[in-house]
């Protein structure tokens, strides 16, 4: 295990029993579509819709405690964006943010390499990483548009994607928590490859003045969210 990676595997794996079982208890947790990470390899994109800060706590937590997937590595916001988040931003984006598995994407750079390059390593480590495609959480509860950034890696690494949905989650807020009031679904959909992303451009995906491959791709990864949220 390299450096990047034992201090997220100590600390993931040290809270995953207190956290399933907070999960169980308070939100009521139901997983489906085990089957689609059971047998996948090592070096996995998950890609989800994001509507509540618990959503990269509840992840990990639907995993097996042995998962091949451990550690789990994270895409964020560099630091700055946090600043105004108030007690958000003593947690989010420091020193234990990275140590919990979180590398800041390199927003405003137009090109998906440089963006990237953290998280392509670290596919390239054979090491799962979290992504919202959505790249914000959303304000009214409903799915967004998806950008480029996951298929991306995907075609960069070879690496497939699997689709997941969290249902009831949005605006939960801690009172909800505490009485139990919510029953929330996490659900992993089956995993796409680049060849199931890239059809529309024979597997050539380019960025051109008329058009971004990358986000046309990303459409399919939605629309496979969109389905789970609905199941």
């Amino acid at each position: 295990m390299n450096a990047r990676s034992f201090l997220p595997n100590i600390l993931q794996h040290g809270i995953w029993v207190p956290t399933r079982l907070a999960l169980l208890f308070f939100i009521h947790l139901h997983i489906k579509g085990r089957e689609n990470i059971k047998n996948t390899p090592r070096g996995v994109i998950f890609a989800l819709n994001h509507s509540s800060e618990l959503d990269p706590i509840i992840l990990p937590s639907s995993f097996p405690f042995l998962s091949s997937h451990f550690p789990m590595f994270y895409t964020s916001r560099e630091r700055s964006f946090y600043s105004r988040s108030g007690w958000r931003q003593w947690l989010y984006g420091g020193a234990f943010f990275k140590a919990w598995g979180a590398y800041p994407v390199n927003v405003g750079k137009q090109n998906y390499e440089v963006a990237l390059a953290p998280h392509i390593k670290i596919l390239q480590e054979d090491k799962s990483l979290c992504i919202f495609p959505e790249g914000v959480k959303t304000r009214d509860g409903n799915l967004q548009e998806g950008r480029g950034g996951a298929t991306y890696l995907s075609w960069r690494t070879g690496k497939p994607i699997i689709p997941v949905a969290i249902c009831n989650v949005w605006n939960i807020g801690f009172k909800n928590f505490i009485l139990r009031r919510r029953f929330v679904t996490i659900s992993f959909g089956a995993p796409l490859y680049p060849k199931d992303l890239f059809v529309h451009c024979r597997g050539n995906p380019a960025i051109t003045e008329e058009q971004n491959d990358f986000s046309i791709a990303a459409q399919i990864v939605m629309r496979k969210i969109a389905e789970l949220l609905k199941q």
